[in-house]
């Protein structure tokens, strides 16, 4: 992953993302190249290399049999598939499914990173379906191009928050005021922008001339590349709706043109797409994507965002977490116990997110365990839980958030992400709920973690609410470095 390195042109960045941060895409890219789209002499060579990718051909199987207008066999062998499908429509399976397993492969990625991955890798999928459902009347073949330009539209970024390491953390940290400050910061912070990195990879991985041309040429306004546009568009406000309610009905307004339907007819059509693309996300082992994919907002929708109503829950939740900052800052002037700057924590925490179980672990062991120092239950009374888990003979979550000093949010341990990093011991810890490792450090050195629990099956912890408890948490770590060194 790209650490202290700091490529600042789009050579340096394609090179590093293409060979050193993503080489399954580039591999598959390069295989998928080589055929021809025609189906007769290049069908068989193609089945043939994707037999020899388990991944793969597993993968064809299940979106063959999830396509619905095969034929009610079920399809069980990839040459059948290939058959059935068309060559153009199993390579963009092969590529959907190397992009979507390689893009998610990254582990423990700052939790704000994750959250701009998964939100624009399920817009781009919805985008690709979406534009292939705006061309109804026209050929396979077209739809296929259609489905994959607008499918890899943002490609560029979506890359770079998989593999950008430091410099995508502190571009999801940042708080911009604007979408063109944010897009200044990135220029600034990475030497270029996101469709300049798009427009490379495209070109480096051969990926699709309409691609290229939607990127290279946005102004040219074939249906084709309107239609990709709009998908884009779209599926990005149906994830975000912001701005002007009026501006997205007017869109609607062209989509319909385009297909040739009424906007009533239209968002029939969508709801059912977006049925489709959850069933095709669950066939590509991306079911994590399936919740961010929603239905069309509702004028109620664009109010909320615009901040048109007062939420008294949240305001006396930013009260009382001001309040704990407040006493934190206040405990300087009267203690040097560590402990006591602790337990005023976790209370705070546990009464204002209402966290079920809100524990301190400790460093122990000469750092090779961590074992429960501080417990208070949702009451902030103690709590007598006992905690004590190894971080030094299996590569765990925890001693991945001590050692990479990266705050964790898992609201479902049986994510693929999660697998190789929950132990049987933390799996136990866990149960069934939802759960948040933030290190504790005094002047910048680990002591241990402050681990935050909901125990309730199918509970979240809320981003927003995480990224305020991070910030907690850091005030915390600046106290205790202060009365440590003062």
């Amino acid at each position: 992953m790209i650490n202290n390195q700091h490529p600042q042109t789009t050579a340096q960045w394609i090179d590093l993302i293409a060979n050193s941060e993503l080489p399954a895409i580039t591999s598959t890219a390069r295989m998928l190249d080589k055929f021809s789209n025609d189906d007769k002499s290049s069908l068989p060579k193609l089945s043939e290399a994707i037999l020899h990718d388990q991944g793969l051909s597993s993968c064809l199987l299940k979106v063959a049999n999830n396509i619905q207008h095969i034929s009610i066999n079920k399809v069980t062998t990839v040459s059948r598939a290939s058959v059935v499908l068309g060559i153009q429509s199993v390579k963009n399976i092969c590529l959907t499914a190397k992009l979507v397993s390689s893009l998610l492969a990254s582990k423990s990625l700052d939790i704000n990173v994750y959250e701009q991955l998964t939100q624009l890798m399920a817009n781009s999928f919805y985008a690709g379906m979406l534009a292939k459902m705006m061309v109804p009347n026209y050929s396979e073949e077209i739809q296929e191009e259609v489905y994959l330009a607008a499918m890899l539209y943002r490609i560029g970024e979506s890359a770079f928050w998989s593999a950008g390491g430091d410099t995508a953390k502190k571009l999801a940290n940042y708080e911009a005021k604007s979408p063109q400050d944010f897009n200044q910061y990135c220029r600034q912070e990475m030497g270029i922008n996101f469709g300049e990195l798009s427009k490379g990879l495209a070109g480096t991985w051969n990926l699709s001339d309409l691609l290229i041309k939607a990127l290279d040429q946005p102004t040219t306004r074939t249906d084709e590349v309107k239609v990709i546009y709009f998908a884009d568009k779209l599926s990005a406000i149906i994830a975000k709706p912001e701005g002007c309610e009026e501006d997205y009905h007017e869109l609607l307004k062209e989509i319909s043109t385009i297909v040739g339907i009424s906007v009533r007819q239209l968002t029939v059509r969508i709801e059912h797409t977006r049925e489709q693309a959850e069933k095709l996300l669950s066939s590509y082992g991306a079911e994590i994507l399936t919740e961010r994919i929603k239905s069309l907002p509702t004028a109620e929708d664009f109010k909320s965002l615009g901040g048109d109503f007062d939420n008294k829950e949240v305001v006396s939740r930013d009260k009382a977490l001001l309040n704990g900052f407040m006493k934190l800052t206040k405990l300087i002037k009267n203690s040097k116990d560590f402990n006591e700057y602790l337990q005023l924590a976790l209370e705070n925490l546990a009464l204002t997110f209402a966290f079920d179980r809100s524990s301190f672990l400790m460093l122990v062991d000469n750092r090779a365990r961590v074992k429960s120092r501080l417990v208070v239950n949702k009451n902030a009374q103690e709590d007598t839980s006992k905690i004590n888990i190894d971080i030094k003979h299996s590569d765990n979550v925890i001693a991945r958030v001590i050692s990479t000093d990266t705050a964790t949010l898992i609201n479902d341990h049986q994510e693929v992400r999660w697998r190789d990093l929950i132990t049987q011991e933390i799996s136990e810890v866990i149960e069934d709920g939802a759960i948040a490792f933030v290190p504790v450090k005094i002047g910048g050195k680990a002591i241990g973690v402050i681990c935050l629990q909901l125990l309730s099956p199918k509970q979240k912890i809320e981003t927003q609410d995480f990224q305020q408890i991070c910030a907690f948490i850091d005030h915390l770590n600046m106290c205790l470095t202060m009365i440590k060194y003062s």
